[in-house]
């Protein structure tokens, strides 16, 4: 299971506990709601941390493969990528190729 669903079910695992226990005491529905809202942010602060910095370890890796695609992509468009001999035809513009500057 994906770090970031299992962060995303255990914050809403903990509102729903915090909720089922505000639910005993008296009070307006708006205002029960919002202090299991902070009580749950704040629980899952020190709780769920583990699963934050796994979440937050995807998120990173995920960057950064999607920012060294971007790079590679980049330089294969510039012509980065091709020989630098000269010697190969292909890549060059000329016989029915276009450059794309």
């Amino acid at each position: 299971m994906s770090a970031s669903v299992k962060y995303t079910l255990g914050r809403i695992g903990l509102f729903v506990l915090v909720l089922a226990a505000l639910w005993l005491v008296d009070m307006n529905l708006f205002l029960r709601l919002m202090l299991a809202l902070v009580f749950s942010a704040a629980l899952s602060f020190f709780l769920l941390k583990g699963w934050r910095d796994e979440m937050a370890g995807e998120m990173a890796g995920a960057a950064e493969r999607r920012r060294s695609e971007k790079e590679r992509l980049r330089s294969a468009l510039a012509g980065d990528d091709q020989p630098s001999d000269g010697q190969s035809g292909e890549g060059q513009p000329g016989e029915g190729q276009r450059r794309v500057d």
